[in-house]
């Protein structure tokens, strides 16, 4: 048997031949992620006869040449998610990411989801991607921009003012259009929640349209920083007890998470 030697180990001619298909194979995961602009690992086990186990794998090993990028259920394309300016990018952080993936549980299939501006809500966009039949109604840029290079969903954007860095959308033409519309979910990233004080945000404009949003959605999802639980921000939105589910990472203050699960809110800690 014909041997190779190859960084100081020997290998055999059995072994070469199952590493060039598994490069082979590796390379052609990216052509089909690149194409498609994303991919499931069930899809792709599927088509390449492999394990999910083996998908996964190869998938980290693509997104650690910059090739992909993983996201839950399977990954997208890295040219798809390359931000404009002014757009958020994706947030590098994985206590942001876990928040994102938990709020995308809480979403079934053939829903209409709300999503707002911000970094956590822009998380929540990304971890749908393996969600069928989506509808998502959003007042975020960046989200609507990540949605609409990266995703198959139905996008629907209301029209309104640019704010921020987060790019909002705001006013009255974003109000008129959120009052017309539906949703099963509707997630809100604010600026901070309260048992005692309520909800609020930094933004007058933001409060406003959450307002509103708090009317149109069956079930309100709240997504909020470790940091922010139990802070007061200057502009009121709403009572704590508008809030279905108040969504953040396990950093934050146990006594506040306490206080809100007293008065009937539903926390989930990622």
């Amino acid at each position: 048997m014909t041997n190779l030697l190859r960084y100081g180990k020997l290998i055999t001619m059995h072994d070469h031949q199952a590493v060039t298909l598994t490069v082979e194979r590796r390379h052609a995961v990216a052509d089909l992620v690149a194409r498609r602009g994303s991919a499931r690992v069930s899809e792709i086990a599927e088509r390449f006869q492999v394990s999910a186990a083996t998908v996964r794998r190869d998938l980290e090993k693509l997104e650690e040449e910059g090739l992909v990028e993983r996201v839950h259920g399977g990954a997208v394309a890295v040219r798809d998610r390359r931000p404009r300016p002014g757009t958020p990018s994706r947030s590098s952080h994985p206590k942001a990411r876990a928040i994102g993936r938990a709020v995308a549980d809480l979403i079934s299939d053939g829903e209409t989801v709300f999503l707002g501006p911000g970094p956590l809500c822009l998380e929540v966009a990304q971890n749908l991607s393996d969600h069928d039949d989506i509808t998502v109604i959003t007042n975020g840029l960046g989200v609507a921009y990540w949605l609409a290079a990266s995703a198959p969903h139905r996008l629907i954007l209301t029209g309104g003012q640019a704010e921020g860095a987060d790019m909002g959308l705001v006013g009255p033409l974003a109000r008129d259009t959120i009052s017309g519309l539906r949703a099963d979910h509707v997630v809100l990233e604010l600026g901070g929640v309260s048992a005692v004080e309520g909800l609020t945000d930094d933004s007058l404009h933001q409060a406003e349209i959450a307002r509103v949003l708090m009317e149109v959605g069956a079930l309100i999802v709240v997504v909020v920083a470790p940091e922010r639980v139990g802070r007061v921000a200057a502009a009121p939105v709403a009572p704590v007890t508008s809030v279905d589910v108040v969504v953040t990472g396990r950093e934050a203050p146990p006594a506040y998470l306490w206080d809100l699960s007293e008065v009937g809110v539903e926390v989930v800690l990622a």
